[in-house]
């Protein structure tokens, strides 16, 4: 891999980790093209995407530090002045309380079907395409009948364990882990900013227990893409994601999340026809 594939890498893991359209599918599309995907080693793309989105990670981290540190402390406060009595606890504890929850179902499907994530299936540009249609069609179904009148302050274990269902969704390529999680928002009526920011909050286990778990079970053959490349994408993911996440939680105040509807499925079609014309595998 080459210092200028990395930066690309890093790009398109920043500028499309957050938003609804893939950053799987466009690091897997980007992977193919560049010749960077071993079809023996399938599982080393895997742990490079993985390590790579720890820059988003410290993104995220750094864009919502006020609203983590207030989550993380007012939880032990609450938790240590009042125990398990859930009516005491302050918005601040539950809303982290909602996050840890909104966790669990993708921390339980990523283990279980570990195996199968890794493997070639998952970087099949079929799934991708099927993907990227799909979560369209439900995404444009989600923005016509969502009543966008609730915010971040009304979310309830329900919405919790809901969205966390649907960020299950993401471990299929071309889903998105923010393109699931926005639309279930949607559908259950939260505002598109609300949905947003939920399903950022929601990202940072995830993304983070990815990458660590990646790491340490990198495989050896990772080594070929070279460890100053990964650095590299690494700290040009961080900065992209930190822009993508102010871009978008500023576009969906005033904005649909349709152009995203209607680039996910321009994008299906171009990656059909490239499929089916032989300019990129399946």
């Amino acid at each position: 891999m080459s210092f200028l594939y990395a930066i690309l890498l890093g790009l398109i893991q920043g500028l499309t980790e957050f938003l609804p359209i893939s950053s799987t599918a466009h690091l897997t599309l980007a992977g193919k093209l560049l010749g960077l995907i071993d079809q023996e080693h399938p599982e080393t793309w895997t742990s490079f995407i993985a390590v790579m989105q720890l820059g988003s990670l410290a993104a995220v981290i750094m864009y919502f530090f006020k609203d983590v540190s207030g989550m993380i402390k007012g939880l032990v406060h609450d938790f240590v002045r009042t125990g398990p009595e859930r009516d005491a606890y302050s918005r601040e504890s539950m809303l982290a309380i909602y996050v840890i929850v909104g966790t669990l179902p993708v921390a339980f499907c990523g283990l279980l079907f570990s195996r199968f994530i890794h493997g070639m299936l998952t970087k099949s540009t079929l799934v991708i395409i099927v993907s990227l249609v799909t979560l369209a069609a439900v995404l444009w179904f989600a923005e016509k009948i969502a009543r966008h009148a609730r915010t971040v302050d009304d979310i309830r274990f329900k919405d919790a364990v809901l969205i966390g269902v649907a960020q299950t969704v993401a471990l299929i390529p071309g889903a998105s882990r923010s393109g699931t999680t926005i639309t279930a928002g949607l559908l259950l009526n939260f505002t598109r900013e609300a949905a947003a920011r939920f399903s950022f909050l929601l990202s940072m286990p995830a993304i983070f227990a990815s990458g660590v778990y990646e790491m340490t079970k990198i495989h050896p053959s990772v080594f070929q893409l070279g460890i100053s490349n990964l650095v590299v994408s690494t700290l040009v993911a961080g900065v992209s994601s930190y822009a993508a996440i102010s871009w978008l939680l500023k576009y969906l105040m005033k904005n649909t999340t349709m152009v995203f509807v209607w680039y996910r499925f321009a994008l299906g079609l171009a990656l059909a026809v490239m499929l089916f014309f032989g300019i990129i595998n399946a």
